[in-house]
């Protein structure tokens, strides 16, 4: 599962991830917004840097969980309904909003289960179709506890725009959709990795 790393492979995975963010800090479209959606990201990027030792993934895993965070960081920027250039490309599509959020938490599914998946094979000990089904629980678990979150702050902190930041754009399904794409994604990942472990005869490692 784990393939050989190197010792500076993450700090370049962090260095690039915070040049993007810098620049992205500055000048937001909507200071607050961006700021409540970093809330995670600070707690998040840190942990991740403070249990570099204890807990260090695969080259792969960094650079999936890097990318995530770029994505997560362009959308703060920005803010979800309103990124420009999937704007346009969407409206080429004649889509009727703007898609970026349900792309970013297709990747979270799709990216962020490596990883939690790895964890769980070194840490936990999970092994065969456990290493599976949980890690795909949990991303479900997540993206619904992200959404509680998200509903909680946007009460507690924007009761007068909540809706704007939740960027549900006119749709009153937007929290299962954002959830069920998230599924789809962490499935996809588990599906692939299973077919290229039955590939190399590993079965259900």
């Amino acid at each position: 599962m784990r393939e050989p790393f190197s010792e500076d492979y993450p700090k370049y995975c962090l260095f690039i991830y915070l040049i993007v963010w810098i620049l992205l800090a500055i000048s937001p479209l909507n200071r607050l917004d961006w700021f409540l959606e970093n809330l995670l990201p600070f707690i998040f990027v840190p942990l991740l840097v403070l249990t570099y030792k204890k807990f260090r993934f695969s080259n792969f895993s960094y650079t999936l969980l890097g990318v995530f965070m770029i994505l997560h960081a362009v959308g703060a920027h920005y803010t979800y309904s309103q990124v420009p250039f999937t704007n346009s490309l969407f409206n080429i599509l004649h889509f009727q909003r703007d898609n970026y959020d349900r792309l970013v938490h297709f990747t979270f599914g799709f990216f962020m289960i490596y990883p939690l998946r790895e964890f769980l094979l070194v840490h936990a000990r999970i092994k065969k179709i456990g290493s599976y089904l949980i890690p795909i629980s949990i991303i479900m678990s997540l993206s619904a506890a992200y959404e509680i979150i998200e509903w909680a702050v946007a009460i507690i902190v924007q009761p007068d725009n909540a809706i704007a930041w939740l960027g549900i754009q006119g749709d009153v399904f937007d929290a299962e959709k954002d959830m069920l794409i998230a599924t789809v994604g962490a499935v996809i990942t588990m599906l692939l990795l299973y077919l290229n472990n039955i590939k190399h005869d590993k079965g259900l490692q």
